[in-house]
Formats: C-alpha cells, structure tokens, sequence
C-alpha cells in the first residue's frame, strides 16, 4: 500500500503562492519539500518509463455526426424517408472531437488529462474504454479490458445499494466468492452508512447524488485495475472522501496499475498525477511532468 504523504504537492505550492493553508513552512522547509516532490515524480517517471506499455494511442480521431433537427429532412420522418429510399442526409453536421492523438500510457504511471470543457477529454477516454469507434488510420491499444469511472457511470436505479455493489463486483470481473468477500470493504471506504444505516437496503434511486458518486467509486476501486479512468468522479464527496479517493489512486498507481484522471481542479491533479496531458480543440498541446503541464495551462487559463 502506497504510504499517504504528510504533505500533498497542492499544500506546497499554495505556500509558496502564499496563500492560506493548514500548514505554515519556513522558506528553507519549503524549497526542501519542493525538492523532494520533484525528486520523488521524476523517479517515479523514470521508473514508468520502463514499464511494459498498458495504453497505446495512435493517430486516435473522434468525429460524431449530427443530423439536423427539426420537421422534413431532420426529422425521424425524414429519416424514415432516407431510409426507405437509401438517400443520405443533406444536413449532417461533423464535429471533429479528437485530432490526430497519441500518446502512450505505461504501468505505473497516474496521468491527468486536462483542458477546458468540450476540448476532447472525456471523449478520448471513452475511446480508450472502447465505448466510441476511432475514424480510420488511427487506434488504440489496451493491455487488459480498461475500466471507465465517470460523475454518470451507470448503477441499476431500482436494485438496492447492496445488490448494485454486488453486480458491480461481477461486472468487473470477480467471483461471486470475491464479491461478497470485499463487500463490507466497499460499504466502509464509500461512508454511504454514515448518514443512514439502512442506506445499503435502498433503491439507488433514493441515494443523493454524492452518495452516488462514493459507491460507484468504492466499487470502482475496490480491486487492483488494469488501467482505471476516473472522469470528474473526484468532483464528488466532501473534503474527507476526495483525500480518500486520492491516496487509492495513489495505491493503485504503486500496485503497478495505470490510472487516468480527468478533472478541473489543478489540486487533486497535481497530487494524484505525475504526468499530465492537455488538451486543446481535440489536439494534445503540452504531454510531460504534471506541473510543468499544469502550470502552462493555468498561466493559459488566466490570459482569458
């Protein structure tokens, strides 16, 4: 198990900002913890960098096509219509959501995608799940079957907590022996009890939405993952279960697992990541050592 950090990257770096904290450093204390988290990433880098290759991204191109609405030629009538008669649409609208990506992803590594919203994020992740098909020319390549955690990531709404925990399991892979054995794992680690103790014997259906988001997480995580995609799902919960959530992206990153994180907040990047990706209009802009990446694009964020 990955050992959690006394002090996170983000607290550092809002110190040296100056700004308020939980911690208060003297200069010298923080150019050392500096050092030692520059240290510790490029080891950690350097290490990855070895590793057997879990993520292959080639020439990856995304293009969804949009038929135009409305009555007549956008309609579901006019679309019978084309069917009947083989005709195309004259008013199909293609939207080019990833250009010509590539990148590769090695075991070990935790890597944050970040960019604005609508730049390609989410979209190159499902591609990497296998959920939407590559344009011709381009591909992707996975070592083992890739798992996708995302703020919608479907649980069963009618099914109780405790059978969607149990499903969960099973969609994943395990045994039912499995299931049942990490169960009371799974309910700690997401606090779903906390608030109600009969909450495991509810319909998901009546779970708030961050109750939600804690299950599916827990579920998520519960095993040592191949490769783990985690799309805005640290957005959810209070303080206490994002840190939670950040030292198991830490774990599985040390069990040699290859994590993705997609997420607005430069924080929980900078200390779950050591590597980062921005992308811009579909296209990758900056790949390399997460704050160097994070830096660039908040400095780019801030020129409006």
């Amino acid at each position: 198990m990955a050992d959690t950090p006394k002090v996170l990257p983000s607290q550092v770096l809002r110190a040296i900002q100056g700004k308020e904290g939980e911690h208060s450093f003297s200069e010298e204390e923080l150019a050392a913890l500096r050092a030692q988290i520059i240290e510790e990433r490029a080891k950690r880098r350097a290490e990855a960098a070895t590793n057997q290759p879990t993520v292959v991204v080639d020439n990856l191109n995304i293009v969804y096509r949009i038929h135009g609405a409305g009555t007549g030629r956008g309609s579901a009538t006019g679309a019978l219509s084309r069917i009947v008669s083989r005709r195309t649409s004259p008013t199909i609208r293609e939207v080019h959501a990833v250009r010509g990506i590539s990148f590769v992803a090695r075991r070990g590594e935790s890597i944050g995608l970040i960019g604005r919203n609508g730049s390609g994020k989410s979209t190159t992740l499902a591609a990497i799940a296998g959920l939407l098909p590559p344009e011709k020319g381009g591909g992707v390549y996975t070592d083992g079957q890739p798992s996708l955690l995302g703020i919608n990531a479907a649980l069963m709404p009618d099914l109780t907590g405790e059978r969607n925990v149990i499903v969960g399991c099973l969609a994943m892979g395990m045994s039912k022996a499995e299931a049942n054995a990490r169960y009371q794992g799974i309910v700690d680690f997401s606090r779903i009890q906390e608030t109600n103790p009969h909450a495991m014997n509810l319909p998901m259906k009546a779970y708030s939405s961050g109750m939600a988001a804690r299950l599916r997480f827990a579920i998520a995580a519960s095993r040592d993952q191949d490769v783990l995609m985690i799309d805005e799902a640290l957005a959810t919960g209070d303080a206490k279960f994002q840190a939670q959530s950040e030292q198991r992206i830490r774990e599985l990153r040390a069990s040699a697992g290859t994590v993705f994180v997609v997420s607005h907040s430069m924080a929980a990047i900078r200390d779950t990541c050591d590597r980062a990706i921005w992308i811009e209009a579909g296209k990758i802009l900056m790949d390399g050592d997460v704050d160097e990446v994070a830096d660039a694009y908040e400095a780019w964020s801030k020129q409006g």
